[in-house]
């Protein structure tokens, strides 16, 4: 069977959360729920890293803006690992080439992370800090739902993954529109703010 439908869901899954990707797919293949995952996502100290981090973007993720300048310092890591995950998922399966699974992860990591960034651009214009959490944790739940899902039906996984992300993408044009309302407001706001302060300085 190819393991194409499984790449790209996990490829989905990277521009969402890397490190979940790859902790729960170490986890799959050490406790032997699947043999498509390589022997070098099982390692230990792979785990322990994954996991480490998965710990810190499951913090992080969760604090107003704080979650938009840790996306923002993963708009690299995302696409290269969701890249990295299915050129090993490739050479394990022997299916696929190694090169065009990266190329699909990655692609498919990146359409995703810009959906993950946006959406949280948009709703961290609202004042209160629950969104941020609610939205997060779905997230993670949705991550590990699906990739557990795809280790059974991978086919299934990979259409409820592409529904996703295209869902998440037109969602996202209408967002756009939000974001830059929200921006146009805060720089109007700090120059009215400096207008004021330079009023109040000058003598009577």
């Amino acid at each position: 069977m190819s393991v194409l439908p499984l790449v790209f869901t996990s490829g989905w899954a990277s521009g969402i959360n890397a490190y979940a990707v790859v902790l729960l797919l170490g986890v799959f293949g050490a406790t032997g729920l699947t043999d498509d995952v390589p022997e070098s996502l099982q390692r230990p100290e792979v785990l322990i890293a994954a996991g480490v981090l998965f710990l810190c973007e499951a913090f992080a993720d969760k604090i107003p803006y704080v979650d938009s300048v840790w996306d923002s310092v993963h708009t690299v890591i995302r696409p290269v690992s969701g890249a990295v995950v299915g050129a090993l998922l490739a050479g394990q399966s022997g299916s696929l080439p190694d090169l065009a699974a990266g190329a699909i992860g990655g692609s498919t990591a990146l359409a995703s992370h810009s959906v993950k960034a946006g959406t949280r651009m948009a709703i961290n214009t609202s004042p209160e800090p629950f969104s941020n959490i609610i939205m997060s944790t779905a997230e993670d739940l949705g991550v590990a739902g699906i990739l557990t899902f795809a280790m059974f039906h991978p086919e299934a996984a990979a259409i409820i993954a592409a529904v996703l992300l295209v869902a998440g993408l037109v969602v996202l044009i209408f967002l756009i529109s939000r974001i830059r309302r929200f921006r146009r407001r805060r720089a109007q706001r700090r120059e009215e703010k400096r207008l004021a302060a330079r009023v109040g300085s000058w003598p009577d």
